[in-house]
């Protein structure tokens, strides 16, 4: 009798089992296709990344290469090292872009044309995208640049935030706030920051150097 009744209990499953599949079937073969779409455009998605960070990395490493020539035919060079991160700044994914864009601000500035490389940093500063160590860097060049002309509160705004400690370009951030003082004669505030930076663990050799003859100047 156990076997009939496991028999008949069998017999229903499977007859359950037709029912569901005659009713739903349609749904669940779509629903299989989708995830199969799904897994096959996934990775063919990343395949696609993987070949368009591989064609950026070339442009950069070309760019770049150009961009450190030497010797009488550098200009040409910088002029294609500049077409190559122009072409990054606009295509590329966020890290190659950022990148891109400090690079041309550097040869852009090294070239005397200030208000395009500050145009740069500027849009490096203001990236969400960016990583946010090249966003502060941005922020820190685009302030240095304009130490001696720019306007003391908005520099000092830009400043301060990158000279909170812990911060990557703290130091720096604190010589320029200190060149900023002695450019408005805060004399005294410029001496403060400056001695703090001679000590400053963080600070490099070449950073404490500059601190301490810039006191000595001030100190007559």
């Amino acid at each position: 009798m156990p076997d009939i009744f496991d028999e008949v209990a069998e017999d229903l499953r499977a007859e359950r089992m037709r029912q569901i599949l005659n009713r739903y079937g349609g749904i669940f073969l779509a629903a299989a296709l989708l995830v199969l779409a799904g897994v096959g455009g996934w990775q063919g998605w990343r395949w696609y990344q993987a070949r368009q960070d591989r064609k950026a990395a070339q442009v950069y490493v070309t760019a770049m290469l150009q961009a450190e020539a030497t010797g009488p035919k550098s200009a040409a060079a910088h002029a294609k090292a500049l077409v190559g991160f122009e072409s990054l700044a606009r295509t590329a994914q966020p890290g190659y872009r950022a990148l891109a864009r400090l690079r041309a601000a550097g040869l852009e500035a090294d070239a005397g044309h200030a208000a395009a490389a500050l145009k740069l940093w500027d849009a490096v500063a203001a990236d969400p995208d960016a990583d946010p160590l090249l966003r502060s860097l941005a922020s820190l060049l685009w302030a240095s640049r304009q130490l001696d002309s720019g306007d003391p509160g908005i520099l000092a705004a830009r400043l301060r935030p990158l000279a909170e400690p812990g911060g990557p370009w703290r130091t720096l951030a604190e010589e320029d706030l200190a060149l900023l003082d002695l450019r408005q004669h805060h004399d005294a505030k410029a001496k403060q920051r400056l001695t703090a930076l001679m000590t400053a663990p963080d600070a490099s050799p070449g950073l404490r150097q500059r601190a301490a003859a810039l006191l000595a100047d001030l100190n007559g």
